[in-house]
């Protein structure tokens, strides 16, 4: 059974909301006990084998699937699904953006979002917003299964392989920053630097101008790639320049 489900977010006014539902049939079967579940997502292959999957499963029930934002959100107030499992990439937006506008109106919907290609960004705001868990679209059926008997209000599941990937992402870029050849007397004004002092107060202690101060901190900045103090504090601690506890 195929149900027009309008979109009713004014910002996806006019996007084609076709839920591919199993309609009254479906919600009919449901079991007493199972935990009913939407799937958002427009690749229909995908779709297909995860709602058939789901009702093999004598805990678990597909409520339908559809796929977009507009529809995700539409299709989730009229049927009140448990746990709505959403692609984070839609033809009409981010699944983040389906899930905060689900979370104000149904708090108590788990979401899991699944990706393809996730960032660190993604998964903070996945967070914040109150999302309850986080896989790979490439993971295993029976991971996704499990994640949709366990996701919890107030919990965050991240699958391992997300928190790798991400981790040698930020390793990748760390190693990508050239390490700056600072002089002696650089060195030491970076790290009274890092102890929050300001020039006058630093050219106090090593004996030089303020005016002297003053260049060597320009060029700390300049092969740093750093546009104030701070930042360049930062890069200094992570590349191993000033120790930790002076920032």
């Amino acid at each position: 059974m195929t149900a027009q489900v309008s979109p009713i977010e004014p910002s996806v006014q006019g996007t084609t909301a076709t839920a591919s539902l199993t309609g009254s049939a479906a919600v009919g079967k449901t079991v007493l006990g199972q935990i009913r579940i939407l799937i958002v997502d427009d690749h229909t292959t995908f779709a297909e084998l995860l709602m058939g999957s789901l009702n093999r499963e004598p805990d678990l029930c597909s409520v339908g699937s559809v796929n977009s934002v507009a529809s995700g959100i539409a299709a989730c107030l009229e049927l009140l699904p448990d746990v709505v499992v959403m692609d984070y990439h839609l033809p009409d937006g981010s699944g983040l953006v389906a899930a905060t506008a689900i979370l104000a109106r149904a708090p108590h919907t788990r979401i899991v979002i699944l990706t393809g290609d996730p960032a660190l960004e993604a998964l903070e705001q996945a967070a914040a917003i109150g999302v309850c868990a986080f896989l790979p679209k490439d993971g295993s059926l029976a991971t996704v299964l499990d994640t949709l008997r366990h996701a919890r209000i107030g919990g965050f599941i991240v699958h391992p392989s997300l928190v790798s990937l991400l981790s040698a992402r930020r390793r990748q870029r760390s190693e990508e920053i050239p390490f700056p050849d600072l002089t002696k007397r650089e060195l030491a004004v970076l790290r009274l630097m890092g102890e929050g002092s300001d020039v006058r107060a630093n050219a106090k202690v090593l004996g030089i101008s303020e005016n002297t101060c003053r260049g060597y901190v320009k060029a700390i900045l300049g092969k740093l790639g750093a546009h104030s103090q701070l930042e360049a504090v930062v890069i200094a601690t992570r590349l191993g320049l000033v120790p930790p506890q002076h920032v």
